[in-house]
């Protein structure tokens, strides 16, 4: 099967031209480009941080909302906790359905029920997170200890007490974890969203790239970038204190002090039965430091949703209206229809997958040794590692929309823009996943191996390597499937593929043809995780 893939990749290269020639004939316009973009335009101070704070403001909501949505959806599909097989089932079909269906798919349809601002952005990104985010909750609470349920369910707790008491405490570092994840993604998406008319930094982009204004378009790429790093490095931070760090020193910078107590985790420094001043037992966790802090960043949290609901400009007269037309709208999407080019379709939908296994065997190519070198047991030294991890990190904040552009105004549009934007995109990604899986390789293998006289690269192939095969093999198809979606978005902005169909369709409202756009995504992206789940299972 790999050989099949690595096969059709390669006749995916030829097919769409992506060679030395291609970048040669591309060297004018590339100067052309380069010359109108400098000096770069920035907006006005005031006028930057308004749609910055309007972006930020969208993606906390939304990130907000997945949350909600996703922990009911979670309880029901995580099987320690489901209610029974019939909800796990359909708790599962949600979850693979709303991470199906690309963003921009349900922004279209929000668009049209509550029209522009920021109700729309906020719906398409916080239902299409439940993908994510609800598989990853659901795993998060099968990984729980059983014993503290067991023990408040034999005291009489209900099903809720059990899980607000013994479930949702341990599984919350996950959750905190993976909503800090998922706020960096859709910092990301909420840009192309722009281009269909939600409001903040993306629609700006989005006009200036449409009148070929690129010192300014550039400006607010430059400026979405630099963004998305410094929210990507922070989350990062976070998310390593609340998940801890072993063998982390007590001399770490500030930002890497955040929480630095495990604040989720931590429990009382006093274990066993408390009394109050009457002598009776206490039936609530007394106010240590734990708690106030605890408290602190509770309180933080809800104010910083609450100024993020007030800034995303929700127009809640529209909202009421929007809902009384959910049936009519829901009607204009059903049956699927062809539009009378399902032939165009199926051809848009092949050059769709072969951007998507181009640009993951190009960026395979060089995640390879990116993540080898940043692999902190394989790396030749701490400080090489530590260097390619920074690397990574960069890479992964430039969201695939600004490479897009960038290729697009240089190679033109269609396909070959698309499969080198990705391209650099699977760079970022993959990268970091090869290092994450050598290093959770057992590293008493490695040194039997190294005992016995093995050589550095014998000791990498024998024991890091062959640990970690199974692992490697379900992260190069994850980047397969991630790649079929962002192609199909990336579409949208000129780059080739099916997406461009997609925009069309719903820029003069064909949305039977949108659905059918969609069925079809779908079905790709259901066929190569079935594919992903064969070969996993296969090689463990």
């Amino acid at each position: 099967m790999l050989l099949v893939w690595f096969a059709a990749s390669v006749w995916s290269i030829i097919e769409l031209r992506i060679n030395i020639a291609t970048f040669a004939d591309s060297i004018g316009n590339a100067a052309n480009f380069v010359s109108r973009i400098f000096p770069l335009d920035f907006p006005p101070l005031g006028e930057i941080l308004a749609m910055t704070g309007q972006t930020l403001a969208i993606v906390t909501c939304a990130t907000a909302l997945s949350v909600v949505l996703s922990f009911g959806v979670s309880l029901a599909a995580a099987r320690n906790t489901s209610p029974g097989t019939p909800w796990r089932w359909a708790a599962r079909a949600v979850i693979v359905v709303t991470r199906a269906i690309p963003e921009i798919v349900l922004a279209i349809l929000f668009l049209r029920m509550f029209g522009l601002g920021g109700l729309a952005g906020i719906l398409a990104l916080g239902i299409h997170s439940i993908g994510m985010v609800g598989k990853m909750y659901a795993d998060a609470i099968e990984d729980t200890d059983a014993g503290p349920r067991d023990a408040l369910r034999s005291a009489g707790a209900t099903w809720w007490q059990q899980i607000s008491g013994a479930v949702v405490p341990q599984a919350m570092p996950a959750f905190v974890a993976t909503a800090l994840h998922r706020f960096d993604i859709n910092l990301r998406a909420s840009v192309i969203l722009g281009y269909v008319g939600v409001t903040g930094i993306g629609m700006e982009l989005s006009l200036a790239m449409r009148t070929l204004d690129y010192s300014r378009g550039m400006a607010l790429a430059l400026f979405v970038v630099l963004l998305c790093i410094a929210v990507e490095l922070v989350s990062g931070a976070v998310r390593s204190s609340l998940l801890g760090e072993q063998g982390s020193g007590s001399r770490r910078p500030w930002w890497r002090r955040i929480g630095r107590s495990s604040w989720v985790t931590e429990g009382p420094r006093r274990t066993g039965a408390r009394r109050d001043a009457n002598g009776q037992f206490r039936v609530t966790p007394p106010w240590t430091p734990q708690r106030i802090r605890t408290t602190v960043y509770g309180g933080l949290a809800v104010v910083a949703l609450v100024a993020s609901i007030w800034a995303s400009g929700i127009d809640f007269s529209r909202t009421v209206d929007g809902l009384a037309t959910t049936g009519p709208t829901l009607a204009l999407f059903f049956p699927p229809g062809t539009g009378g080019i399902w032939s165009e379709l199926l051809a848009q939908l092949v050059v769709t997958v072969q951007i998507a296994l181009a640009a993951t065997l190009l960026g395979l190519i060089l995640a390879v040794p990116v993540g080898i070198l940043a692999a902190r047991n394989v790396s030749p030294s701490p400080a090489v590692a530590k260097g390619f991890r920074i690397f990574i990190v960069t890479v992964r904040g430039i969201p695939d929309l600004i490479i897009a552009i960038i290729f697009i105004v240089i190679t033109g549009l269609g396909a070959t823009a698309g499969a080198l934007a990705l391209s650099v995109g699977a760079v970022g990604l993959l990268s970091k996943l090869i290092a994450d899986s050598l290093e959770e390789t057992d590293v008493r293998v490695q040194h039997a191996v190294a005992a016995g006289g093995a050589t550095r690269s014998q000791t990498f192939v024998a024991a890091t390597l062959r640990q970690s095969a199974p692992a490697l093999v379900a992260h190069l198809f994850y980047q397969l499937d991630v790649n079929v979606r962002a192609a199909t978005l990336l579409g949208v902005v000129g780059a080739g593929g099916i997406g461009f169909y997609l925009m069309n369709a719903a820029r003069v409202m064909q949305f039977d043809v949108v659905t059918t756009i969609v069925l079809m995504v779908f079905a790709v992206v259901m066929t190569i995780e079935a594919v992903a789940m064969w070969l996993r299972r296969a090689m463990s």
